[in-house]
């Protein structure tokens, strides 16, 4: 039996807001899931980057993002211009310094051959993205509620 989750029980609050890097080049997805954050009652910085190659000058403080914090989770979209989701998940989890930040797939792929690729290149979790706007909505309450509730992570490096 698998245990459930009482909706109606307040996620426990981290003291610093989470800080979520969230690497999508849809504008509706990007408001949808700010609004679902929000509504769930999730702390966060919610950091956002079109495409892969922003992503990773994102992570690496590059650039316009020399001051830019350390996520505490990425949100990675795998079909996105420049660079797709999935090499920038095989950058990530190539790299000493960015491996350990858990990376979960959010994406509408729910092809069966992008999942074990996530899952093989050491995704943390991959979510498809419903097409319906309240479905959408409550898939990112329940991952900002999962991540609040269940999953710690490691510190830096």
């Amino acid at each position: 039996m698998t245990p459930q989750l009482d909706p109606r029980l307040p996620a426990s609050q981290p003291s610093t807001p989470i800080e979520i890097l969230l690497v999508e080049d849809s504008e509706p997805d990007i408001i949808l899931t700010q609004e679902a954050f929000a509504e769930a009652g999730v702390t966060n910085n919610l950091h956002v980057t079109r495409d892969g190659v922003e992503a990773l000058e994102f992570l690496r403080r590059q650039g316009p993002y020399r001051l830019a914090p350390r996520p505490d989770v990425i949100l990675l979209d795998i079909n996105m211009p420049r660079m797709n989701g999935l090499e920038v998940l095989s950058v990530i989890k190539h790299d000493p310094n960015l491996m350990t930040i858990p990376t979960i797939m959010l994406t509408t792929s729910a092809a069966d051959e992008d999942i074990l690729r996530s899952y093989q290149a050491h995704a943390a979790s991959y979510v498809v993205k419903p097409i319906e706007f309240d479905t959408f909505y409550a898939a990112i309450h329940a991952l900002g509620r999962y991540m609040l509730s269940i999953v710690r992570s490691p510190g830096p490096g």
